[in-house]
């Protein structure tokens, strides 16, 4: 056949990789690793660490498959995992989340935010709004589910929504917002005021908030707020995160949502047939994550953002126009003065 048919097609194109002549290109992400391996650089470009996560945690890994934990878990994670992410919300955020019927452990986040797409987005009518410039992946399961992008743009310096634009872009037919905070890869982090619009317009349209927050513990100047801690917030918020950025353990894929029960029932429909269930003997690894001292937590945001200032200033010295994050793994930076050409159109 001249045309292979079917839902590749939609992602690919909104995901941005599909050609005129439907070729399917490499995502950026694989383009600048396979660019650094060929040329022995550092590849500063893609999301994990360069050291590995905690000692207990990699530990306790060991131990899960050295006991026997092998097999299939339940569906909706094994029981002290899903214990220790409530106690972590309720330890961190003063949330409470039954850890029975709240909780979803996903393969990490990506899953949790693309089977949460699947499941409530219910035609080509609905629209899900995010904030651009965003993780590649958003738009490619936006148009996997079949709905259609809207966006709201974060300008320099601040990188914060204009509300009023905002406002014009969310409407009847929002079916989600979709907040990523802290920010990638602006290392953005959302003021209350901007937080507190979202609450108000996802309640007066009857949307769902669905939050990325899988840089919870890498905010630099103040303690993480998740939007479901707002007044009226909690009832419609569905809270995406991972182990993978906190415990720099991102090749485990051990991610989790949580929110009001019937959502969460919701997602759970679509999830049991993707991956089915995930990281057996990882999940047992990360409730021990999720229990260590507030000093890990403290000091793994500590050392984050001493990477940015050495990376700051090395760009700045270098002549570029650099953006310090308020969080978050990544720095954004203008060659602009450096003279040379727009890299999104040369890329393309």
């Amino acid at each position: 056949m001249d045309v292979l048919p079917g839902a590749w097609r939609r992602t690919a194109a909104g995901a941005g990789l599909l050609s005129p002549d439907g070729r399917v290109a490499p995502t950026i992400f694989a383009e600048m690793s396979a660019a650094a391996a060929r040329t022995e650089s550092v590849n500063l470009g893609q999301g994990f660490p360069d050291e590995d996560g905690p000692a207990a945690v990699l530990e306790a890994a060991r131990d899960a498959i050295a006991q026997g934990a092998n097999q299939y878990p339940p569906g909706r994670g094994i029981p002290d995992l899903l214990a220790a992410i409530s106690e972590h919300q309720r330890r961190f955020y003063g949330l409470d989340v039954d850890p029975d019927t709240e909780i979803l452990v996903t393969a990490g986040a990506t899953e949790a935010l693309t089977a949460t797409l699947l499941a409530l987005i219910d035609g080509p009518d609905d629209e899900v709004v995010v904030f651009e410039p965003y993780y590649d992946s958003y738009a490619a399961a936006v148009a996997l589910a079949g709905a259609r992008l809207r966006t709201v743009a974060l300008r320099r310096p601040d990188f914060q929504p204009d509300l009023d634009e905002l406002a014009a872009v969310v409407g009847e037919r929002t079916r989600l917002i979709l907040v990523n905070d802290p920010h990638n890869p602006t290392g953005a982090v959302f003021t209350p005021e901007v937080q507190a619009e979202l609450v108000r317009l996802a309640t007066l349209h009857d949307a769902v908030i669905v939050t990325d927050e899988v840089y919870e513990h890498l905010s630099f100047h103040s303690p993480h707020v998740p939007i479901a801690t707002l007044p009226g917030a909690a009832e419609r918020t569905l809270t995406i995160s991972s182990a993978g950025k906190t415990f720099s353990t991102t090749g485990w894929k051990i991610g989790w949502v949580h929110g009001p029960a019937a959502l969460i029932t919701a997602v759970l429909t679509v999830k049991q047939f993707l991956t089915y269930v995930n990281g057996s003997a990882f999940q047992p690894a990360i409730a021990v994550g999720l229990r260590l001292p507030d000093a890990y937590f403290h000091d793994a945001a500590a050392t984050m953002q001493h990477k940015h200032r050495l990376l700051g200033d090395a760009l700045r010295a270098a002549g570029f126009d650099v953006f310090a994050p308020q969080g978050g793994y990544f720095t954004v930076a203008d060659a602009t003065a450096l003279g040379g050409a727009d890299a999104a159109a040369s890329w393309k």
